[in-house]
């Protein structure tokens, strides 16, 4: 999504209180790959989706603003043979997340046991976990700050994903955002097809 759509969607959105939150999500990420040595960024989604989408826009923003460590590695559930060297990283690098790592799950539908269990050994290691999610409230506690898109496994999902991306490629206000462990809450407005 371009600069001008997502500023025709964050005018749309104006009120609803998705921009706030987004922005703040994504500073949280952004504190959090900036702040951190250079352990990078894991992006993860659950059993039945893969975050590609998120990945190539946060490795956009990434070139954008000069902040390459949000540029993230993109694990996948299954990675098939022959899989491109940028799409052949599976689960078991969750295994190497610990202190300096930060782990952002994005998942619309369950995170499901064998995913929560992997997060929580890199949150155990010392790795930051963020995640965006539809009300899994498993993975919403176990995560340092999580963003809760309620009702929305669909098209606001996504849209979220595309506010949160362009946000964390914006320079954060003077003194960073801070992990506050706080779940936020985003109800789907109406929103116009993009």
């Amino acid at each position: 999504m371009d600069a001008v759509r997502v500023s025709a969607l964050r005018e749309s959105l104006a009120g609803t209180g998705w921009i706030e939150s987004t922005r703040a999500f994504a500073g949280a990420l952004r504190h959090s790959v900036t702040r951190r040595s250079a352990a990078g960024l894991l992006l993860v989604g659950d059993a039945g989706y893969e975050p590609w989408h998120l990945a190539a826009h946060l490795a956009d923003e990434a070139e954008r603003s000069g902040l390459p460590r949000l540029a993230p590695t993109l694990l996948r559930h299954e990675v098939p043979p022959g899989a491109p060297a940028h799409l052949a990283h599976g689960l078991p690098g969750l295994a190497t997340a610990g202190r300096g790592a930060t782990v952002l799950v994005t998942a619309p539908g369950a995170a499901g046991a064998p995913l929560l269990e992997r997060v929580l050994d890199a949150r155990r290691a010392g790795a930051t976990v963020l995640a965006v999610e539809t009300g899994d409230r498993e993975l919403a506690a176990l995560a340092h700050e999580s963003l809760t898109v309620e009702g929305a496994a669909g098209e606001p999902f996504e849209l979220v994903q595309h506010l949160v991306s362009a946000a964390a490629g914006e320079r954060a206000p003077r003194g960073g955002s801070r992990l506050a462990g706080l779940v936020r809450r985003l109800t789907a407005p109406p929103v116009a097809r993009w």
